[in-house]
C-alpha cells in the first residue's frame, strides 16, 4: 500500500514548491545593477581610448608639420644671413674704392690748385688728373661729392668733413644687406615660434598617452571604485588635453 504522506524522492520537486534559483517570475537577470555599471564604465573607457588614440595621431602629425616649418624657416634664415653678409662685404669694398679715389682726388686738387679741397663752384676738367679721377667716381658716390662741393667745405665750417657723412651717400649694397638681415630675423622668429608649437604638440601627445593609460587600466580593474576613479581621471585628462589642442595653431 502506497503511503501518500511520505516525502518526495530526492531529486524531485514537490508540486507547487518555488525554486529559489528561478523565482516566481522566471530566471533572474544576471549580475544586477553592478553588472550594468560595469558595462557602462567599459563603454566609457572604450570611447576615451578611441578619442585619445585619434588625438595622439593628430598631435604627432602636427608636431611633424611644425617641425618641418621650423627646419624650413631656420634654413631660410641662414640663407638670408649669408646673402646679407655677402652684400655687406660688397658695400665695404665699394666704400674702400670710394675712399681711395676721393683721397687721390683731393691730392690732385692740392697739386693743381695749390689749396686744400675744391674751390667754390668747382667744375672738373677732364684734361687734368683730378678731372680724370672725378670722372671715375662711382655713380652712387658722385651725388654725395657734388652735394659736398656745393657746401664749399674749404671755407664753410658747418659743412660735413667728407662726402661720406652726407645723406646723399647711400650704397645699394648696404640697403640690400639691411633688408636681408631683417628677412633673416623674421625667418628666425618664425622658426622659433614653430619650435615652440612643436614642443606643445609633443606635450599634448604625452597627455594623450596618460588618457590611454588611465582608460586602459580602468577597464581592467575588478574594484568598482578604482575602476570609476581611473576612468574619471582619464576623462578629465581627455577634456583638458582637448581644450589645449583646440588652442594650438594648425599647420596643414
Amino acid at each position: 500500500m502506497t503511503d501518500h504522506g511520505s516525502p518526495s524522492p530526492r531529486g524531485r520537486s514537490t508540486p507547487g514548491a518555488i525554486n529559489p534559483s528561478t523565482g516566481p517570475g522566471g530566471p533572474a537577470a544576471p549580475g544586477g545593477p553592478a553588472a550594468a555599471v560595469h558595462r557602462h564604465l567599459e563603454l566609457v573607457a572604450a570611447v576615451l581610448l578611441a578619442i585619445a588614440t585619434v588625438m595622439t595621431a593628430w598631435s604627432a602629425f602636427q608636431s611633424a608639420q611644425w617641425g618641418g616649418e621650423m627646419a624650413t624657416s631656420y634654413s631660410a634664415a641662414g640663407a638670408a644671413r649669408t646673402e646679407s653678409n655677402r652684400a655687406s662685404t660688397l658695400a665695404g669694398q665699394q666704400t674702400i674704392i670710394d675712399v681711395q679715389l676721393f683721397t687721390d682726388w683731393l691730392s690732385a686738387l692740392d697739386e693743381e690748385q695749390g689749396r686744400v679741397g675744391p674751390a667754390p663752384g668747382y667744375v672738373p676738367d677732364p684734361a687734368t688728373y683730378s678731372g680724370f679721377l672725378y670722372a671715375r667716381f662711382r655713380e652712387e658716390f658722385e651725388p654725395a661729392v657734388q652735394a659736398w662741393v656745393a657746401l664749399d667745405p674749404s671755407t664753410n665750417a658747418d659743412a660735413p668733413p667728407s662726402p661720406f657723412a652726407m645723406d646723399e651717400y647711400v650704397l645699394s649694397a648696404t640697403q640690400e644687406s639691411q633688408r636681408l638681415e631683417k628677412k633673416a630675423d623674421a625667418a628666425a622668429a618664425r622658426a622659433h615660434h614653430a619650435n615652440g608649437v612643436k614642443d606643445n604638440y609633443v606635450l599634448a601627445t604625452v597627455l594623450c598617452a596618460s588618457v590611454l593609460f588611465f582608460g586602459g587600466i580602468g577597464a581592467k580593474l575588478s574594484s568598482p571604485r578604482l575602476r570609476l576613479a581611473m576612468v574619471g581621471i582619464g576623462g578629465v585628462a581627455l577634456l583638458a588635453t582637448l581644450g589645449v589642442l583646440i588652442s594650438y595653431p594648425v599647420q596643414v
